[in-house]
Formats: C-alpha cells, structure tokens, sequence
C-alpha cells in the first residue's frame, strides 16, 4: 500500500536531479504528486522561469514518476496563474473578464490556457474556481476576480467550458474550494475564517451540477469554517461531515478530494502538520497538499507517511480506507498521464 500517493508537495528548485529530496520523494517514496510555483513568496524564483525550463523540469520528473505522477499548478487566470506572460507564457485574463464573453470567446481562451500546461507538461490544473462572487469585498476571492460571477448558473457555464478545453489536452481539473469561499470576508491563507453568518446553500450549486454532470476530477476543499455545515465549527478541510457526508455522500462525489494547502494560517495556528493530516484523512481527504511556498519543509512528506501509518497501527483507519483514497489518486494519475 502506497501512502506517499496521497501526498502532492512542493518544492524550491527549477532543476532536478537524483540528489534532490524531490527526486528521490519520488522514486523511494512513490510521492503522488508536485505543485509547482513561479515565485516564493519573497519573489525569488521557485519552479518556473522559462518555457524551455519548464518543460525539461517537467520531462525529468515524470521520467522518475513513470509518467504518471501528477504534476499540478494553479493556472486560473488574471492575477492568479504560474505560467506568467513575463516569463514567456500566454497572457491570461480573470475568471471575472473571462465570464463576460461568449460561449465561443471562452472556449478559445481556455483551449490556449490548456494547450499551454499540456505543452509544458503540466497535468492538473488547480482549477476553475466555482466559488461565488458573493462578497465583492472578499480578500482572496473577489479582490483578485478569481470567480466568474455571483450566479450559480453563469458559473457553472464557464467552469463547464474551461474544463472541457482541458480534458481535450488531457488535463485534470479541480473544483475549488469547496463548499464556498466566496462569501468569506478574511483570507484563509493569513488565519481562522468563518462564514457561517454570509454563507448561502446556493453556493453549492456550481459543485453538485458539475459533479451531476461529471466534470468534476477532484474537488479543492476550503479553510474555513462553517457552523451551519458542521455545527462542531471545524475547518471544512478537517470536518467529516462537510467531506464525506456533504461531498461525498449528498452530492455523490467519487473523485479526488484535494486539500488546501495545510501550511495556511487557518492550518497551522491551530494544528501541527502531523495533527493537520491525521484530520483531514479521517474527514475524507484523498490527497493532501502541502506547497512548501508559504514555508519549507523538507520532511513534512515523511512526517505525513508516518503519521498516516500509526493511524493504521492504532486501528484509526483500516487499510481499505487507504487503499480506496490511493485508487481514486491513480485514476486520476491514469487520465492525466501523457
């Protein structure tokens, strides 16, 4: 049984060899997945600063992973996306500009969007964001136009869109960040946020059309709270009843359930990476991100498969639970896989 599946790390380098602890994540501890970033956050250079690197970082760790590992980056548009126009990448635009073209105007725009990762090697993108623009003032969501609207249906139209262009270049894509962020009047990134007083049922729209629809390759799950979802006022990432009994179980979700970032402040003011991931696969989580762009930790992988094997040990979790999270991840390895 493989538990380094259910992780997906990031790392400082914008090359690779045997001798990096990526590699070697890899190949020894059979690691699922990579997230990318262009900058740290004190703006030096992270993964990306050219096509052509890109591309050869991409080729040299899928030639440790098979081919199959997944190999992720956030690429919504506008503000938010890693494959910058100032390191020679098309130019993007915002979910919200996007959101006032045609069907046809999306569609290309999206089709350029995902040829570009799959050219690159990219194979997840973490994206489109279905949350609503229900706050305009919201820090992280409306303040950089990451949502197409506060309409369920015209989001749900231009997610739909851009996840079709990219499953035409064998790209994955993740709903995010369930189950709504977009009401949020704080920025989970720097600290607790809750929502249960402006959150709306109809935030769940876009998410239960698309998974009807079977769009969705994996879901993003949201630091925040929300008191009306799970009255015990955990962190959607950590709640059992907002993961396995909302998404999973109401809206039927059978895909990846990917966490946030477990190195944001709503995380680790109140947790410790081990305690962080301990919870997040007892709610359900498949997959459990940990970007080292906001920090950098090297044995936070390690730290995670140890923790993830004394819950077995304890009896906390059986191994089918961990044998149908790691099945879901090789699927979408499978889909993804160039």
């Amino acid at each position: 049984m493989n538990i380094g599946q259910m992780f997906m790390v990031g790392f400082r380098g914008t090359v690779v060899n045997a001798d990096h602890w990526i590699a070697r994540a890899v190949t020894r501890q059979r690691l699922g997945g990579v997230i990318l970033f262009d900058r740290n956050v004190d703006g030096s250079v992270q993964n990306i600063s050219s096509p052509a690197q890109l591309r050869e970082l991409t080729a040299t760790l899928q030639e440790y992973g098979n081919g199959r590992l997944l190999i992720a980056v956030d690429q919504e548009g506008g503000q938010v996306c890693r494959l910058k126009a100032r390191d020679g990448f098309s130019e993007t635009v915002s979910a919200k500009i996007m959101a006032g073209f045609d069907d046809e105007a999306i569609a290309a725009r999206a089709d350029v969007m995902a040829a570009t990762l799959a050219a690159h090697g990219i194979t997840l993108n973490m994206a489109p964001v279905v949350d609503l623009a229900s706050n305009p003032h919201n820090p992280i969501i409306g303040r950089y136009q990451r949502s197409f609207s506060d309409d369920p249906e015209q989001v749900v139209r231009c997610a739909g869109l851009v996840i079709k262009a990219h499953h035409h270049h064998g790209i994955g894509c993740c709903l995010k960040h369930f189950p709504g962020h977009g009401s949020a009047g704080a920025d989970s990134h720097l600290g607790f946020v809750d929502v249960t007083a402006d959150w709306q049922e109809k935030e769940l729209v876009p998410f239960a059309r698309l998974i009807a629809m079977g769009m969705a390759d994996a879901v993003m799950t949201a630091h925040i709270v929300n008191r009306r979802l799970d009255p015990q006022g955990m962190v959607a990432t950590l709640s059992r009843p907002i993961i396995t009994g909302l998404l999973r179980q109401r809206l039927g979700f059978d895909g990846v359930v990917i966490s946030d970032d477990l190195q944001m402040g709503a995380i680790t003011e109140q947790w410790g990476l081990s305690e962080a991931v301990r919870r997040a696969v007892l709610a359900g989580v498949d997959l459990l991100v940990i970007g080292n762009n906001l920090a950098h930790q090297k044995d936070a992988l390690s730290t995670g498969i140890k923790c993830i094997e004394k819950m077995l040990d304890r009896g906390e979790i059986d191994a089918d639970y961990i044998r149908a999270s790691v099945k879901r991840i090789s699927i979408l390895q499978g889909k993804t896989a160039g």
